[in-house]
């Protein structure tokens, strides 16, 4: 484990910068392409560009096959690396990407039944724009999915009684102590929710919801990059620490490094590790 939150350090040095793609532009490119370059070490990473009003954007991709080399279904795993403007975004989302990295190097070491699909998403800040524009691309080229996974600000723990906030409603139901990593998925994601569940569990406490087809009734559970492949019809799920629910520095310039809790951080990577390889 010391060496997994090394690791994940090491990453979040140099991706917690600003990195907006319009205000920050000169950081945006340096994150993009210290994430091309660390993926490019296990294999071809492929650029899937899109347009906004004009200007081209990039989603950077990485495929590892699976461990028998079955060409199945794959599990995409996606994080985004823009930021909004006047933030480094420690937890938004230098913390997922951060995850992704170290996912490759351990996924190309560790092959697992599936064959996996890393995507570092562009634009999410501006819409999940690039999310969007990767999900439609699959669903106009039929292609099919075992499951999409979005890796959503893993790294900020309280332990405090009452930090927890939730949709109106929700928090009859849920703890309220902000020390948990949250799993949000669409119905048909039920049996996964229950699978990583079992496996984060052992690691960091875990809570689970799913929030109907497309997560519609519940507006708040929609604000990542798994939600156009919700709105594709594809069983997708939200790992996440549930962002300005418990986290004051969402979308602030206080969103930094110092602010994470690294221990748990690295204790999600554990769990979703553990329960990316025992998937069925």
């Amino acid at each position: 484990m010391e060496n997994l939150q090394e690791r994940l350090v090491q990453h979040l040095e140099k991706i917690v910068i600003e990195r907006n793609p319009y205000y920050a532009s000169a950081g945006h490119l340096f994150v993009r392409e210290y994430i091309r370059s660390h993926l490019a070490k296990f294999g071809e990473v492929i650029t899937h560009e899109f347009d906004v009003n004009g200007n081209k954007h990039q989603n950077l991709i990485l495929e590892i096959a699976a461990k028998d080399g079955k060409q199945r279904s794959p599990i995409i795993i996606g994080a985004h690396y823009d930021s909004v403007a006047g933030c480094v975004g420690a937890d938004d989302n230098g913390s997922g990407v951060a995850v992704l990295l170290e996912f490759a190097e351990y996924l190309f070491a560790n092959p697992v039944k599936y064959p996996i699909r890393l995507v570092a998403f562009d634009m999410e800040e501006y819409g999940l724009l690039g999310s969007d524009a990767y999900a439609q691309k699959l669903k106009d080229e039929k292609q099919k999915l075992r499951l999409m996974i979005s890796l959503e600000m893993l790294g900020y723990c309280d332990r405090t009684p009452n930090s927890q906030q939730y949709p109106a409603g929700l928090e009859k139901l849920y703890p309220n102590t902000g020390d948990f990593i949250g799993l949000i998925g669409n119905i048909s994601t039920i049996p996964d929710l229950i699978h990583f569940h079992h496996y984060l569990k052992p690691s960091v406490p875990c809570e689970w919801l799913p929030a109907g087809w497309r997560g519609l009734a519940i507006p708040s559970t929609r604000l990542s990059d798994h939600a156009p492949f919700w709105d594709a019809g594809y069983n997708a799920l939200m790992v996440t620490d549930t962002a300005f629910m418990r986290n004051p520095h969402y979308h602030q310039s206080s969103d930094r490094l110092e602010t994470l809790d690294l221990e748990f951080l690295t204790k999600v990577c554990q769990g979703l590790i553990a329960g990316i390889t025992n998937l069925s």
